[in-house]
Protein backbone atom coordinates (compact mmCIF):
# COMPACT_ATOMS: atom_id res chain seq x y z
CA UNK A 1 0.00 0.00 0.00
CA UNK A 2 2.69 2.36 1.01
CA UNK A 3 4.51 1.83 -2.64
CA UNK A 4 1.32 2.45 -4.54
CA UNK A 5 1.41 5.42 -2.42
CA UNK A 6 4.91 6.58 -3.10
CA UNK A 7 5.02 6.33 -6.76
CA UNK A 8 2.79 8.58 -7.90
CA UNK A 9 4.24 10.82 -5.18
CA UNK A 10 7.44 10.22 -6.80
CA UNK A 11 5.33 11.44 -10.58
CA UNK A 12 4.18 14.66 -8.77
CA UNK A 13 7.22 15.71 -6.84
CA UNK A 14 9.72 14.91 -9.62
CA UNK A 15 7.14 17.08 -11.94
CA UNK A 16 7.29 19.96 -9.42
CA UNK A 17 10.80 20.06 -9.64
CA UNK A 18 11.28 19.82 -12.85
CA UNK A 19 8.67 22.84 -13.58
CA UNK A 20 10.80 24.76 -11.59
CA UNK A 21 13.75 24.06 -12.67
CA UNK A 22 12.03 25.21 -16.08
CA UNK A 23 11.52 29.09 -14.42
CA UNK A 24 14.83 30.28 -16.24
CA UNK A 25 13.47 29.43 -19.25
CA UNK A 26 9.88 31.02 -18.41
CA UNK A 27 10.93 34.30 -16.30
CA UNK A 28 13.90 35.08 -18.95
CA UNK A 29 10.95 36.15 -21.12
CA UNK A 30 10.02 38.78 -18.72
CA UNK A 31 13.23 40.63 -19.08
CA UNK A 32 11.16 43.19 -20.43
CA UNK A 33 9.65 44.51 -17.02
CA UNK A 34 11.54 45.32 -13.52
CA UNK A 35 11.76 42.57 -11.12
CA UNK A 36 9.37 44.62 -8.71
CA UNK A 37 6.46 44.60 -11.56
CA UNK A 38 6.88 41.17 -12.49
CA UNK A 39 6.76 40.14 -8.38
CA UNK A 40 3.56 42.49 -8.00
CA UNK A 41 1.91 40.91 -10.86
CA UNK A 42 3.03 37.19 -10.00
CA UNK A 43 1.43 37.75 -6.53
CA UNK A 44 -1.51 39.19 -7.66
CA UNK A 45 -2.45 36.60 -10.27
CA UNK A 46 -1.61 33.15 -8.04
CA UNK A 47 -4.25 34.98 -5.44
CA UNK A 48 -6.58 34.95 -8.00
CA UNK A 49 -6.41 31.56 -8.75
CA UNK A 50 -5.90 30.16 -5.98
CA UNK A 51 -8.76 31.99 -4.24
CA UNK A 52 -10.66 30.69 -7.90
CA UNK A 53 -9.31 26.94 -7.12
CA UNK A 54 -10.79 27.32 -3.07
CA UNK A 55 -14.16 29.28 -4.56
CA UNK A 56 -15.13 25.80 -6.63
CA UNK A 57 -13.76 23.72 -3.94
CA UNK A 58 -16.49 25.48 -1.46
CA UNK A 59 -13.46 26.36 1.06
CA UNK A 60 -13.25 29.65 0.22
CA UNK A 61 -15.19 30.64 3.63
CA UNK A 62 -12.30 28.90 5.28
CA UNK A 63 -10.21 31.75 5.22
CA UNK A 64 -12.21 33.52 8.10
CA UNK A 65 -11.46 31.05 10.48
CA UNK A 66 -7.49 31.92 10.29
CA UNK A 67 -6.68 34.00 13.75
CA UNK A 68 -4.57 36.38 14.30
CA UNK A 69 -1.18 34.78 15.24
CA UNK A 70 -1.39 32.37 11.90
CA UNK A 71 -1.95 35.98 10.19
CA UNK A 72 1.26 37.18 11.28
CA UNK A 73 3.17 34.06 10.06
CA UNK A 74 1.18 34.22 7.09
CA UNK A 75 2.69 37.97 6.45
CA UNK A 76 6.10 36.67 7.26
CA UNK A 77 6.11 33.82 5.16
CA UNK A 78 5.02 36.29 2.42
CA UNK A 79 7.60 38.95 3.18
CA UNK A 80 10.44 35.97 2.89
CA UNK A 81 8.78 34.41 -0.33
CA UNK A 82 8.46 38.09 -2.12
CA UNK A 83 11.84 38.54 -0.96
CA UNK A 84 13.03 35.60 -2.82
CA UNK A 85 11.11 35.75 -6.03
CA UNK A 86 12.07 39.29 -6.42
CA UNK A 87 15.50 38.53 -6.03
CA UNK A 88 15.58 35.30 -8.34
CA UNK A 89 13.42 38.01 -11.17
CA UNK A 90 16.22 39.76 -10.79
CA UNK A 91 18.75 37.21 -10.73
CA UNK A 92 17.58 35.34 -14.42
CA UNK A 93 16.59 38.74 -15.92
CA UNK A 94 20.24 40.24 -15.47
CA UNK A 95 22.47 37.26 -16.41
CA UNK A 96 22.79 35.39 -13.26
CA UNK A 97 21.39 32.38 -13.82
CA UNK A 98 24.18 30.10 -12.56
CA UNK A 99 24.15 31.94 -9.24
CA UNK A 100 20.74 31.51 -8.73
CA UNK A 101 21.12 27.91 -9.14
CA UNK A 102 23.81 28.14 -6.38
CA UNK A 103 21.48 29.94 -3.59
CA UNK A 104 19.03 26.62 -4.19
CA UNK A 105 21.95 24.49 -3.95
CA UNK A 106 23.13 26.02 -0.92
CA UNK A 107 19.53 26.25 0.85
CA UNK A 108 19.47 23.08 2.27
CA UNK A 109 22.92 24.03 4.27
CA UNK A 110 21.51 27.50 5.25
CA UNK A 111 17.91 25.39 6.04
CA UNK A 112 20.34 23.40 9.07
CA UNK A 113 22.13 26.23 10.14
CA UNK A 114 19.28 28.43 10.89
CA UNK A 115 17.92 24.83 13.27
CA UNK A 116 21.07 25.32 14.98
CA UNK A 117 20.56 28.90 15.84
CA UNK A 118 16.69 29.02 15.97
CA UNK A 119 15.95 26.05 17.47
CA UNK A 120 19.09 24.64 19.05
CA UNK A 121 19.30 21.99 17.27
CA UNK A 122 22.27 19.54 17.56
CA UNK A 123 24.27 18.59 15.03
CA UNK A 124 25.80 14.76 13.69
CA UNK A 125 29.58 15.00 12.96
CA UNK A 126 28.70 15.00 9.30
CA UNK A 127 26.04 17.28 9.25
CA UNK A 128 28.98 19.86 11.03
CA UNK A 129 31.53 18.44 8.30
CA UNK A 130 28.96 19.54 5.46
CA UNK A 131 28.84 22.66 6.78
CA UNK A 132 32.61 23.23 7.10
CA UNK A 133 32.65 22.39 3.73
CA UNK A 134 29.73 24.30 2.22
CA UNK A 135 31.18 27.21 4.05
CA UNK A 136 34.73 26.87 2.40
CA UNK A 137 32.82 26.78 -1.46
CA UNK A 138 31.16 30.33 -0.61
CA UNK A 139 35.00 31.83 0.09
CA UNK A 140 35.90 30.33 -2.44
CA UNK A 141 32.98 31.97 -4.90
CA UNK A 142 33.61 34.89 -3.13
CA UNK A 143 37.00 35.07 -4.38
CA UNK A 144 35.98 33.85 -7.43
CA UNK A 145 33.25 36.40 -8.10
CA UNK A 146 35.13 38.99 -6.53
CA UNK A 147 32.24 39.52 -3.82
CA UNK A 148 29.91 37.70 -1.75
CA UNK A 149 27.46 35.68 -4.39
CA UNK A 150 24.52 37.70 -2.42
CA UNK A 151 21.91 36.49 -5.08
CA UNK A 152 23.12 33.16 -4.27
CA UNK A 153 22.79 33.81 -0.47
CA UNK A 154 19.72 36.03 -0.64
CA UNK A 155 18.18 33.17 -2.27
CA UNK A 156 18.85 30.80 0.19
CA UNK A 157 18.45 32.52 3.28
CA UNK A 158 14.88 33.63 2.10
CA UNK A 159 13.53 30.32 1.10
CA UNK A 160 14.74 29.06 4.46
CA UNK A 161 13.36 31.37 6.11
CA UNK A 162 9.93 30.92 3.95
CA UNK A 163 10.43 27.03 4.82
CA UNK A 164 10.90 27.45 8.62
CA UNK A 165 7.45 29.49 8.58
CA UNK A 166 5.50 27.07 6.57
CA UNK A 167 6.65 24.26 8.97
CA UNK A 168 4.78 25.97 11.84
CA UNK A 169 1.91 27.45 10.13
CA UNK A 170 -1.17 25.40 11.05
CA UNK A 171 -2.53 25.57 7.19
CA UNK A 172 -2.59 23.44 3.76
CA UNK A 173 -0.91 24.26 1.26
CA UNK A 174 -3.64 26.32 -0.81
CA UNK A 175 -5.09 28.15 2.28
CA UNK A 176 -1.36 29.16 2.94
CA UNK A 177 -0.76 30.59 -0.48
CA UNK A 178 -3.87 32.21 -0.43
CA UNK A 179 -3.03 33.62 3.33
CA UNK A 180 0.14 35.02 1.81
CA UNK A 181 -1.12 36.31 -1.05
CA UNK A 182 -3.84 38.62 0.42
CA UNK A 183 -1.98 39.80 3.19
CA UNK A 184 0.74 40.89 0.08
CA UNK A 185 -1.83 42.30 -1.95
CA UNK A 186 -2.91 45.75 -1.15
CA UNK A 187 1.16 46.19 -1.43
CA UNK A 188 1.32 44.46 -4.77
CA UNK A 189 -1.63 46.15 -5.79
CA UNK A 190 -0.35 49.43 -4.62
CA UNK A 191 3.03 49.57 -6.88
CA UNK A 192 0.63 48.24 -9.95
CA UNK A 193 -1.46 51.11 -9.59
CA UNK A 194 1.88 53.49 -9.00
CA UNK A 195 3.53 52.09 -12.26
CA UNK A 196 1.19 52.57 -14.04
CA UNK A 197 0.20 55.89 -12.97
CA UNK A 198 3.78 57.31 -13.43
CA UNK A 199 3.91 55.56 -16.94
CA UNK A 200 6.46 52.35 -15.85
CA UNK A 201 3.71 49.87 -16.21
CA UNK A 202 4.56 46.97 -18.86
CA UNK A 203 1.48 45.21 -18.11
CA UNK A 204 -0.69 47.21 -20.33
CA UNK A 205 2.15 47.81 -23.46
CA UNK A 206 1.25 45.11 -25.54
CA UNK A 207 -1.24 42.09 -25.08
CA UNK A 208 2.05 39.98 -24.96
CA UNK A 209 3.25 41.28 -22.26
CA UNK A 210 -0.15 41.16 -20.30
CA UNK A 211 -0.28 37.09 -21.25
CA UNK A 212 2.83 36.73 -19.58
CA UNK A 213 2.27 38.24 -16.82
CA UNK A 214 -1.34 36.68 -16.51
CA UNK A 215 0.42 33.58 -16.73
CA UNK A 216 2.91 33.55 -13.65
CA UNK A 217 -0.29 32.48 -11.63
CA UNK A 218 -0.55 29.25 -12.91
CA UNK A 219 3.14 28.99 -13.39
CA UNK A 220 3.60 29.30 -9.51
CA UNK A 221 0.86 27.43 -8.31
CA UNK A 222 1.09 24.14 -10.28
CA UNK A 223 3.85 23.44 -9.02
CA UNK A 224 3.13 24.06 -5.61
CA UNK A 225 0.27 22.12 -5.75
CA UNK A 226 2.35 19.19 -7.25
CA UNK A 227 4.54 19.73 -4.35
CA UNK A 228 1.91 19.87 -1.49
CA UNK A 229 0.92 16.51 -3.03
CA UNK A 230 3.97 14.33 -3.67
CA UNK A 231 4.81 15.92 0.37
CA UNK A 232 2.28 13.57 1.63
CA UNK A 233 2.74 10.77 -0.12
CA UNK A 234 6.78 10.87 -0.26
CA UNK A 235 9.23 10.55 2.69
CA UNK A 236 11.38 13.24 3.25
CA UNK A 237 14.64 11.90 2.32
CA UNK A 238 13.37 10.59 -1.29
CA UNK A 239 12.22 14.85 -1.17
CA UNK A 240 15.20 15.96 -0.39
CA UNK A 241 16.62 14.21 -2.76
CA UNK A 242 14.40 15.38 -5.44
CA UNK A 243 14.71 18.69 -4.70
CA UNK A 244 17.90 18.90 -6.51
CA UNK A 245 17.27 18.27 -9.98
CA UNK A 246 15.13 22.31 -9.73
CA UNK A 247 18.90 23.81 -9.27
CA UNK A 248 20.44 21.33 -11.42
CA UNK A 249 18.36 22.24 -14.46
CA UNK A 250 18.77 25.29 -13.76
CA UNK A 251 22.23 25.34 -13.82
CA UNK A 252 22.48 23.51 -16.73
CA UNK A 253 20.15 26.52 -18.42
CA UNK A 254 22.53 29.10 -16.92
CA UNK A 255 25.65 27.52 -18.49
CA UNK A 256 24.40 25.64 -22.52
CA UNK A 257 21.81 27.89 -22.85
CA UNK A 258 22.62 31.50 -21.59
CA UNK A 259 26.54 31.00 -22.17
CA UNK A 260 27.16 31.89 -18.50
CA UNK A 261 30.93 32.41 -17.76
CA UNK A 262 32.25 29.18 -15.52
CA UNK A 263 35.89 29.71 -14.78
CA UNK A 264 37.98 26.85 -13.30
CA UNK A 265 37.88 28.25 -9.86
CA UNK A 266 33.88 28.86 -10.14
CA UNK A 267 33.85 24.85 -10.94
CA UNK A 268 35.67 24.39 -7.85
CA UNK A 269 33.55 26.52 -5.89
CA UNK A 270 30.37 24.14 -6.78
CA UNK A 271 31.97 20.82 -6.40
CA UNK A 272 32.42 21.85 -3.02
CA UNK A 273 28.86 22.43 -2.82
CA UNK A 274 28.20 19.17 -4.59
CA UNK A 275 30.64 17.26 -2.07
CA UNK A 276 28.88 19.43 0.99
CA UNK A 277 25.80 18.54 -0.39
CA UNK A 278 26.58 14.16 -0.73
CA UNK A 279 27.94 14.50 3.03
CA UNK A 280 24.55 15.98 4.08
CA UNK A 281 22.33 13.88 2.30
CA UNK A 282 24.20 10.24 2.75
CA UNK A 283 23.83 11.24 6.66
CA UNK A 284 20.19 12.29 6.16
CA UNK A 285 19.44 8.53 4.49
CA UNK A 286 21.85 6.45 6.79
CA UNK A 287 19.84 8.20 9.69
CA UNK A 288 16.12 7.47 7.51
CA UNK A 289 17.30 3.82 7.58
CA UNK A 290 18.35 3.48 11.06
CA UNK A 291 15.01 5.15 12.23
CA UNK A 292 13.02 2.46 9.93
CA UNK A 293 15.17 -0.39 11.13
CA UNK A 294 14.45 1.13 14.73
CA UNK A 295 10.71 1.30 14.72
CA UNK A 296 10.38 -2.21 12.43
CA UNK A 297 12.51 -3.70 15.42
CA UNK A 298 10.54 -2.06 18.50
CA UNK A 299 7.07 -2.85 16.71
CA UNK A 300 7.67 -7.03 16.08
CA UNK A 301 5.31 -8.62 18.55
CA UNK A 302 7.11 -10.67 21.67
CA UNK A 303 8.23 -13.78 21.18
CA UNK A 304 5.67 -16.57 21.70
CA UNK A 305 6.96 -19.01 25.04
CA UNK A 306 4.61 -22.09 24.30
Amino acid sequence: MRQSRSLPGVVFGTSAFFLWGLFPAFFGLLAFAGAGEVVAQRILWTLVLVLVVLAASGRLASLRDIGRRVWGLAALASAAIALNWGVYVYGVTSGHVVECALGYFINPLVTVAFGVVIFRERLTRAQWAALAVGATAVAVLTVDYGRPPIIALALACSFATYGLVKKVIPLDALRGIAAEGLVAAPFALGFSIALAVTGGSEFGSSAEHAALMVATGPVTLVPLLLFAVAAQRVPLSTMGLLQYLTPALQMAWGVMVAHEPMAASRWAGFALIWAALAIFTTDALLRARRGRRNRVTTSEPPASHV
